[in-house]
């Protein structure tokens, strides 16, 4: 029974933590607000950002607070993994406390990664099968300011744009060797 509740915990917060960092992205890539993936989210996380709005406040124009709470629900998520798993609570320090938050920040940063990496990879795929898709604005308007720094620098190679290529190579980069860096980083930190 314990089980199940953990797994339907992580679960949930696992679903509201994206969508709440989608909810962001969305504002900050300027993707076109009227699309069904756009309204999907606002929908679904409305009822906790609209609150968060009077505590949370914006910065040059940007909603923070759907990214505060991807962050406290990764927060959350962390502390359960790690209280059902290894750590007793009569052993929290702040060492722990920080490492956790340490954590979740991490995981808002890979979550991120693995967001631009599936929207480029969509676009890549769409963009042979079916480039007039009512989706390929979306993913434009998501992939647009990661791939516009590599078609600035290199141009098309036989009328193929490369830059999703190096999209995906520059977001697998970042996961293999800062990502895992920084969860070691914080592994120590943690042990004491």
């Amino acid at each position: 029974m314990t089980n199940a509740l953990v797994f339907i915990l992580k679960t949930a917060l696992s679903l509201y933590s994206l969508a709440f960092l989608l909810r962001f992205y969305l504002q900050v890539t300027r993707a076109t607000a009227s699309n069904p993936l756009n309204n999907f989210v606002q929908s679904l996380t409305n009822f906790f950002v609209l609150p968060a709005r009077k505590f949370i406040p914006g910065f040059h124009g940007y909603d923070l607070s759907g990214l505060v709470l991807c962050w406290i629900s990764e927060v959350l998520l962390v502390g359960l993994v790690l209280s059902v798993s290894t750590i007793d609570l009569e052993m929290i320090t702040s060492n722990i406390f920080i490492g956790v938050m340490c954590l979740a920040l991490i995981n808002v940063l890979k979550m991120l990664i693995y967001i631009v990496l599936v929207s480029t990879f969509a676009l890549a795929i769409l963009s042979w099968i079916n480039p007039f898709s009512p989706v390929m604005s979306l993913l434009h308007g998501m992939t647009a300011p990661f791939m516009n720094v590599f078609r600035k620098r290199i141009p098309p190679i036989g009328g193929i744009d490369l830059s999703a290529l190096f999209v995906l190579v520059a977001c697998q980069v970042l996961l293999m060797w800062p990502i895992e860096s920084m969860y070691r980083l914080v592994a120590l930190l943690m042990r004491g």
